[in-house]
């Protein structure tokens, strides 16, 4: 990926720490909703993230982790190309996500309605506190779910759960979306910095050459046949079985201690 230039960041903050970055979105008080400036910040941040970290963490600011599309603004509903906002505001930030080389969780600290649904489940791990709920809310405003949801919801929860979540706009608590297979998990919320800071922990200290195909396979998994499918494994492994991590790992198990990986 090509480098990005530095950018004074306006509503989102971006920070490094052990290996983890965390990327904040920061307008709360109107509950972190995305407006043209923060999408492109997100864009930028997940850019500069892969390069500096080995794991990137996305929370939200507040009570709230993201109330979806910015509508505060009616002087623009006449002049509004939705079409053209998703194509290219949203597309490229989402794709930026969902392609990125180093492990990305979302740290889910509260509501997540609409596009700020849609964002958290681009991650690949979403990690929720047991009080947010989870909220396709795009028929209550005449729309369609959008921001990937019609990509992400069938492939994590099958059709009956992702119409009935487009259908009917109702909240899916923390619980329900972990049952249901949409998150990782919901954590209790007394303790959920510090779940989400540990799991972000693990995967800085793990092998990111690993991580990366991991993704690579089980993403290209939905689009390949099963001799396909064997092959990628093949060669991806065949690739990581070369890396000092493979032979720090297998050293490390045989001498009953901790993997020192060193990562990409």
């Amino acid at each position: 990926m090509g480098r990005s230039r530095a950018m004074n960041y306006e509503t989102i903050r971006l920070s490094f720490r052990d290996g983890v970055g965390i990327l904040t979105l920061n307008r709360p008080d109107v509950m972190n909703a995305l407006s043209t400036q923060m999408r492109a910040e997100i864009l930028h941040a997940v850019q500069s993230a892969e390069r500096q970290a080995r794991v990137l963490v996305m929370t939200g600011k507040g009570k709230c982790f993201c109330s979806g599309q910015d509508l505060g603004d009616r002087s623009n509903m006449n002049t509004l190309n939705l079409e053209r906002t998703l194509r290219d505001e949203y597309e490229p930030m989402l794709k930026a996500i969902f392609d990125c080389e180093i492990p990305t969780i979302a740290a889910v600290n509260g509501p997540a309605a609409g596009a700020g649904a849609n964002l958290a489940l681009a991650c690949d791990v979403v990690i929720a506190t047991e009080s947010a709920v989870f909220l396709q809310a795009f028929t209550r405003i005449g729309l369609i779910p959008d921001a990937g949801g019609t990509y992400w919801l069938p492939r994590q929860i099958g059709t009956a759960k992702a119409m009935g979540a487009a259908l009917f706009a109702e909240p899916v608590t923390a619980q329900q979306a972990s049952d249901w297979g949409m998150i990782w998990e919901a954590a209790p919320d007394e303790r959920f910095a510090d779940v989400w800071a540990e799991r972000a922990q693990h995967l800085a200290n793990g092998p990111s050459t690993a991580y990366a195909a991991v993704k690579q396979a089980i993403r290209g998994s939905f689009d390949n046949t099963r001799d396909e499918q064997l092959a990628l494994e093949a060669k991806l492994q065949g690739q990581a079985g070369q890396t000092r991590d493979f032979k720090e790992g297998v050293l490390a198990f045989l001498e009953k201690r901790a993997a020192r990986f060193e990562g990409r």
